[in-house]
């Protein structure tokens, strides 16, 4: 015989593990402070990136500015600005990004312990059947 809340059970730890179950078990496999830590590097080293083609494909866009006022003092003036806009860029994405995947690595532990609280209940369901 067929128990009602024993097949609602099942259909959401299925619904569950085919839509977000996977990712969420990869990323509560790992610490939180390990996992935003990695992601937080991983996106300081793109923010990097896109930075250095953004500076580049300015200083092409602007290379008669550049060339026309050519002198030592506009050099390091241009050099602090990127390198101020570089460091600040960086912080501003590094503090946003930590705080994102904290936050999504917490939201998927809550998700894998609901999981393990209903696999837990759904084994109590089969012993009290057995009996």
């Amino acid at each position: 015989m067929l128990n009602e809340d024993k097949v609602k059970l099942m259909t959401r730890m299925a619904m569950y593990e085919s839509k977000e179950g996977a990712e969420d078990f990869k990323i509560s496999s790992y610490y939180r402070k390990d996992y935003s830590s990695f992601h937080t590097i991983v996106t300081i080293i793109w923010v990097t990136i896109g930075y250095m083609i953004a500076v580049g494909v300015g200083a092409v866009a602007f290379m008669d500015v550049i060339l026309e006022n050519l002198n030592f003092a506009f050099i390091i003036m241009i050099g602090l600005c990127i390198l101020t806009g570089y460091i600040v860029l960086v912080v501003l994405y590094g503090i946003v990004a930590s705080q994102f995947y904290q936050k999504k690595h917490n939201d998927a532990r809550q998700r894998v312990k609901k999981f393990n609280h209903d696999l837990t209940r759904l084994n109590r369901m089969y012993e009290r059947e057995k009996k």
